[in-house]
């Protein structure tokens, strides 16, 4: 098992910029690989960020990419979203997940393939 909890969200104006942080516990951190998951109000889970357990290899969605960058430290076993140059539209709740995988690239954008979940935090952008 491995429990996970969101902290660092808030509100901020668009343009700004905020980390949430994602601390985990339980099984074995550094062999899980990790993603970054948002749902606004009405709408489905979609994919944000993955990382590797060794953190050497990232993904992206497109509407993020190059403004928010996911990190880890496998020593404090936590996870990071630095999100940068905000909009409106980045507002959603914001959701860690964790899944056991020997193939980083396989699934990692689709929410069935993390096994794991935190409970969210909320992400405020106002314009």
């Amino acid at each position: 098992q491995v429990q996970l909890v969101e902290s660092g969200g808030g509100l901020v104006q668009a343009g700004g910029s905020v980390r949430v942080s994602c601390a985990a516990s339980g099984r074995t951190f550094s062999s899980t690989s990790m993603g970054w998951f948002r749902q606004a109000p009405g709408r489905e889970r979609e994919f944000v960020a993955a990382i590797s357990w060794s953190g050497r290899s990232t993904n992206y969605a497109d509407s993020v990419k190059g403004r928010f960058t996911i990190s880890r430290d496998n020593a404090k076993n936590t996870m990071y979203l630095q999100m940068n140059s905000l909009k409106p539209e980045d507002t959603a709740v914001y959701y860690c997940a964790a899944r056991e995988t020997l193939n980083f690239y396989s699934g990692y954008y689709f929410p069935a393939s993390y096994g794991y979940w935190g409970q969210g935090t909320q992400v405020t952008v106002s314009s």
